[in-house]
């Protein structure tokens, strides 16, 4: 057990937070600060007793005298705990850095990227690797809901495995290289790529270059898992001086599901490897692209030696990290609220198509918060029209931090919202009422909502709360 201390500078982030409570259960002292800290992660280290302070001031480092300081990529020069830590000379490290000194090394890695898809694909790969009796450490950009954690070191001395989300964004203020250049590849499985991350990308070859890099980690002895159905991931795949094996829908590659079937309850399909039936299996996730998802962490699994049987038993026990797919039951007029954290336009659609699948003709209620530094352009102005075809009605929320972009730079909600009532639909965007936001959306909904409706809201942060405000609302004693 381990005596030096930690502190985390932006700790409220996914990873942040469960690499901290991950190092705190391992022994080390940790501590840390953000400006923003809401559920489900805000639960979290409150619930792991880890000390969090609301904002950054130099005083708190000068108080806790950490170790080792850890620096979270949204930090930038000017932070005063960056500074002071700089001007100290105090040992400063990224999270993906001590991700791979800490957690990673000594154990063969299995890195799950993409543009979508890799929390989902992390959380499961690690879920069957479980069931196959690996023991793996893990790191996901959320709550892993099987494991009721985001982190954890693997549990094997010998014959280690730990399987990480490996994101494409920057690392740090320090080091601009995406976050997957320290996870160190024997099992890499990439899924699609898209252009996203518009602050630090300027256009697909950007990503795509950062991608190939990565590529070029795995060792010969390594395996790459491609999605056959992506051009970008397939053009990439060709560079790969390692085995590469493909996956897909109703088609040849090595690995394939075909026969699929649909219900409420979740997927059924024939798995196909090498061209043979391994048998029927069954998911309780929603949608075509979590198939996807699933065909991947399965051929990971079995690259790892684990068993059909063991893969067949863990894919019916899964439960989804939260936030994806995340039901509140138990609402007045059997209405049905969900949250989510799609915010790219791909994301966006694919899951409102999985929400169909599932609640089958009930009507569908999509609340799009522009969040996240790509969707509060209008780089996907027209791509978001689209994204919205399975709901029924779509209410938008207010770009988030508009003063960063000029007027005819960011997303314009009340245009998409005309567009998509042109287009048959019913569609607001908030934020224009008398009534502060977001609670003009939940007035909205008041008025609107009708029994047996879904509600889902889609957004990669907060949405200021609205999730509260509508639990709170639609509650049956309400």
């Amino acid at each position: 057990m381990s005596t030096a201390s930690i502190y985390f500078i932006g700790i409220g982030g996914t990873a942040m937070a469960s690499v901290a409570v991950a190092l705190s259960e391992a022994g080390y002292r940790v501590s840390g600060s953000d400006t923003a800290l809401y559920p489900p992660m805000s639960d979290y280290l409150s619930a792991h007793r880890i000390a969090c302070r609301q904002g950054y001031d130099k005083r708190n480092i000068e108080q806790e005298r950490p170790d080792l300081i850890v620096v979270g990529n949204a930090q930038s020069r000017g932070n005063p705990e960056v500074e002071y830590a700089l001007n100290n000379h105090l040992k400063l490290e990224s999270m993906p850095e001590i991700v791979s000194r800490l957690l990673i090394s000594g154990n063969r890695s299995v890195v799950v990227t993409g543009t979508h898809g890799k929390t989902t694909t992390t959380s499961l790969a690690a879920w069957l690797f479980e069931s196959g009796g690996r023991l793996p450490g893990f790191l996901v950009g959320g709550i892993a809901e099987n494991f009721n954690c985001g982190c954890r070191p693997s549990g094997s001395s010998a014959d280690g495995w730990f399987l990480t989300e490996g994101d494409e964004y920057d690392t740090a203020f320090f080091d601009k290289r995406s976050k997957f250049m320290h996870y160190r590849p024997d099992i890499a499985i990439m899924n699609n790529i898209e252009f996203d991350h518009a602050d630090i990308f300027s256009s697909l070859d950007e990503i795509k270059r950062s991608f190939h890099h990565f590529i070029n980690l795995i060792p010969s002895e390594g395996l790459l898992l491609c999605n056959a159905h992506d051009q970008a991931v397939e053009e990439l795949s060709r560079h790969a001086l390692c085995r590469v094996e493909r996956f897909g829908l109703d088609i040849a590659t090595d690995w394939s599901a075909r026969n699929i079937s649909f219900s409420g309850a979740g997927t059924s399909f024939e798995l196909f490897c090498g061209g043979k039936s391994c048998g029927t299996f069954r998911s309780p996730l929603h949608g075509r692209h979590n198939l996807m998802n699933t065909l991947a962490a399965t051929a990971a699994a079995r690259a790892a030696g684990i068993a059909f049987d063991h893969i067949r038993s863990g894919l019916e026990r899964f439960m989804p990290p939260k936030r994806r797919m995340d039901i509140i039951e138990g609402l007045k007029d059997d209405i049905t609220l969900i949250d989510d954290f799609a915010h790219h336009p791909t994301a966006v659609r694919t899951t409102l198509e999985a929400v169909r699948q599932r609640f089958g003709n009930r009507r569908l209620i999509a609340c799009f918060e522009p969040r996240s530094n790509t969707s509060t352009r209008n780089i996907f102005q027209d791509a978001y029209l689209s994204s919205f075809d399975a709901a029924d009605v779509v209410i938008l929320g207010k770009v988030h931090r508009p003063e960063r972009y000029a007027p005819d730079e960011r997303l314009d909600t009340r245009t998409l919202a005309e567009e998509l009532i042109r287009r048959g639909k019913t569609a607001w965007a908030a934020g224009s009422s008398d009534t502060p936001y977001p609670a003009d959306i939940r007035a909205f909904l008041e008025t609107h909502v009708t029994t047996g409706d879904v509600v889902i809201l889609l957004s990669n942060g907060s949405f200021d709360g609205l999730k509260s405000m509508l639990t709170e609302s639609f509650a049956k004693n309400s």
